[in-house]
């Protein structure tokens, strides 16, 4: 399998991911979603493991984990991210932290959060 060009922006692929996606977080994904775009207009999306993923520039910047049917978390997964305190991303993995959302009220409270740390790691990509 060849690798995946994470330059271009696949929109239509993500948008048609979320017409079928039948999850009891389906609000909560779209609007952090829209939340993560809003960020910064070089943000590309494209569907990755089975969900909607993030990058800036060629770089990952994050990806939801839509397994569970209880909650729902994005996995940071840039080197960067070890660099960003937030009582929010867990996991003391040496190259990605996880941050959990357990319903859409609890992504509706922790989107700044979530913005803060997507425009942090966008600064150590641009460094």
């Amino acid at each position: 399998m060849g690798k995946v060009d994470n330059t271009v922006n696949k929109t239509q692929e993500v948008d048609d991911f979320m017409a079928k996606l039948e999850h009891p977080f389906a609000d909560g994904i779209e609007l952090l979603r829209a939340h993560i775009k809003d960020t910064n207009g070089e943000i590309t999306e494209q569907v990755k493991w089975k969900a909607p993923s993030f990058s800036y520039r060629g770089e990952y910047l994050t990806t939801f984990n839509l397994w569970s049917r209880k909650d729902v978390f994005l996995v940071f997964h840039n080197p960067h991210i070890i660099s960003i305190a937030s009582e929010h991303l867990t996991g003391d993995y040496p190259d990605r932290r996880l941050f959990f959302f357990t319903d859409l009220a609890d992504a509706k409270d922790k989107k700044p959060e979530v913005r803060r740390i997507v425009e942090e790691l966008i600064k150590m990509i641009n460094k």
